[in-house]
Order: C-alpha cells, then structure tokens, then sequence
C-alpha cells in the first residue's frame, strides 16, 4: 500500500491517487530497491539489493543487454539511456522513481486512450487502464513502443472515474479535499468528454 503522503508529494498530478494505487499494485513493487531483469521474456535471478548503491549497480550491468524494471513503478530503466554510465541513481529514490514512474504511464494510458477514440467515460476506462497495464509491463501496444512513442497529450483520466474509484479503496477525507481544487477547474472539459462518449455509444 503506498503511502498517501507519497503519492501526493511525488506522483505526476495529471493521475489521480487512486489510480496511482491501482497503477504501482499492478505493475509495480512493494520494495524501492527492487531490480527486476528479463531476457527473451525469462527471468534472470539477480542478488537483492539491500542499498541503493548494490540496486544502481545490479541496473548498470545489464541495462542495454536485457529488459531492466527498478523501483515502486518498475520504471524501465534503459529508456532514453544509451550508456549504462547515464544512469541516475535517483531511479532508486521512491519519490523520484514515482515521479518519473506515474509520469510515463500517464503518457502510456494517453497513447492507449487516444487508440480507443479517447472516450473517457467510466465504462470504457477499466479496459483503457489493464491495456495500458500490459502496455506498460511489455513496452508495446498494438505496434506501437509506448516508451519511444511521443505524447499525445491530453487528460490521463477523468474526475468521475477517479471519484468513483476512491470509494473502493483507502484514500483519506484529506486526500479528497487536497484533490478538490485540481477537480474544479478542469471538471468541464471532463464533463464534456463524458457526455460525448455517451452519445458515441448509443
């Protein structure tokens, strides 16, 4: 479970705590050393870190040779890196590593959404979030290398959607009264997808 001080300090506002949880329970790690290392679709056993120092190193030396997740969102960290040496410790930081973790779902989850039409509405959204889960997990959705791909920017989620969602989880009174504000000003446009989505669908 993510601490919610956490979530609020670090993770890219353009997601919603709740699905911030639900991102990192899905596809991330309970441990911010955690070094996961695939090769041809296998697991590679690697040492567990028990520092920063040892999780940078494990990172370092097979980067570049083999599919390389770190950290609570399981960041890929052999993206946009073309030497092992560029490699930023702060990958192993919680804060930093669901900083820049929630960041680039954020950016997969508008690649996947924008693929469907872009309609966010709260029946379509679970499909759009477990594709951009896989998507996220694989580095690939319907062709497309979600990491390299550019952003196509636009809204990650929607305010209903993530209203919604906060019921089923633990997210505190104080957690929906920091996020009000966020949600007043952009409850319009959102209002207005919705509605949009609705009249595609009949």
């Amino acid at each position: 479970m993510l601490d919610a001080a956490l979530i609020q300090q670090c993770a890219d506002p353009s997601l919603k705590p709740p699905i911030v949880e639900q991102f990192v329970t899905a596809a991330g790690a309970n441990d911010p050393l955690a070094v996961t290392v695939k090769s041809g679709g296998r697991l590679i056993l690697t040492p567990k870190a028990t520092t920063p120092d040892e999780a940078i190193a494990i990172v370092r030396q097979y980067v570049g040779q083999a599919v390389v997740r770190v950290g609570l969102t399981q960041f890929p960290a052999g993206v946009g890196v073309k030497d092992a040496s560029d490699l930023q410790p702060d990958l192993i930081d919680a804060c930093e590593n669901l900083r820049k973790g929630t960041a680039m779902f954020a950016q997969v989850l508008r690649i996947v959404a924008k693929w469907y039409g872009n309609p966010w509405s709260d029946e379509v959204f679970p499909q759009i979030f477990d594709d951009a889960i896989y998507a996220w997990k694989t580095g690939e959705f319907e062709g497309v290398r979600v990491f390299q791909a550019p952003d196509p920017g636009g809204s990650a989620t929607t305010d209903s959607v993530s209203s919604s969602d906060a019921d089923t989880t633990d997210s505190s009174p104080e957690d929906a009264a920091t996020e009000s504000p966020g949600k007043s000003r952009s409850v319009g446009s959102a209002e207005m997808r919705i509605d949009l989505s609705r009249i595609g669908g009949k």
